[in-house]
């Protein structure tokens, strides 16, 4: 099943989105999508009414925002696909890199992204965003995982280079900026998903930048709900940021980062598709 949130941002509406594409509205069922709706078996309540919610005559251009409302935290995997990490210099690391983006970096699928002010290496990284749906805490085994995941969506990382690694090398520096996760449009419960298969794209003004698909991730979904549950209790609305393919421009010789103007977009199989201008 789809879910989305349509309208100005802070005012979004609820949605869950039809094979044939047309919007059925869920106001009748939830305030909004969040942590509450999906802990207390809301997209099971949706399900079993699909036939009778209501369709929604949605104007062309309707802002989509981001699936998920009221984020507790966004945690992110570095360096988690093999040929990313020798694009960067890196050796494939032992265990998963964690570190984290703020929550109010979330914004929409094809909201414009900011270039912070003094940038010089603006970059893109098109990621699958796993949803937590139940709280996760010292799971036992990587198997326990699955009954912890709401369901997924497309995320763009989107970093500062510069800030990332060349001032002081902390990270955070370089993902927090305003406007730096774009996640959506929507969000798709795993039944009938296989994951490894989904194919990771991206696009920089027309040209192909990235494409691998999950299976090429050193660690796996399964693996990083489980690891960090270990350090970290994941909370309903939590979304996890599971690391980006090679083909960033970090790691192209002779390719321009992101300047104004520039248009990114990001797709996902089964996931939809992202576009965002940068300004």
């Amino acid at each position: 099943m789809r879910f989305a949130r349509l309208g100005p941002a802070g005012s979004e509406r609820p949605v869950a989105v039809a094979e044939d594409g047309t919007y059925l509205d869920l106001s009748g069922i939830t305030d909004d999508i969040d942590g509450t709706f999906l802990a207390s078996g809301g997209p099971a309540r949706a399900w079993a009414a699909l036939d009778s919610l209501p369709r929604l005559d949605v104007p062309a251009g309707m802002r989509v925002g981001p699936p998920v409302a009221r984020i507790g935290k966004v945690v992110c995997i570095g360096l988690n696909y093999a040929r990313h990490a020798a694009e960067t210099g890196a050796q494939p690391p032992a265990e998963p890199v964690v570190f984290m983006k703020a929550a109010d970096t979330v914004v929409g699928p094809d909201d414009d992204v900011l270039i912070p002010r003094a940038s010089t290496k603006t970059d893109y990284e098109v990621e699958l965003a796993v949803v937590i749906g139940t709280a996760a805490r010292y799971l036992d085994s990587p198997d326990d995982a699955a009954a912890h995941i709401a369901g997924y969506a497309i995320s763009n990382d989107v970093s500062e280079r510069e800030f990332q690694l060349e001032r002081s090398g902390q990270w955070d520096k370089g993902k927090n900026c305003e406007t730096f996760n774009p996640l959506g449009p929507w969000l798709v419960t795993p039944e009938g998903l296989d994951v490894p298969s989904l194919r990771l794209r991206s696009w920089v003004n027309g040209e192909p930048r990235q494409n691998e698909t999950a299976a090429d991730m050193i660690f796996g979904v399964p693996h990083l709900i489980w690891y960090l549950s270990q350090f970290m209790v994941l909370h309903p609305g939590d979304v996890v940021n599971t690391g980006t393919p090679a083909g960033v421009a970090m790691g192209l010789p002779n390719q321009p980062y992101l300047r104004t103007g520039d248009v990114v977009e990001l797709e996902i199989d089964s996931l939809g598709r992202q576009r965002q201008r940068f300004v």
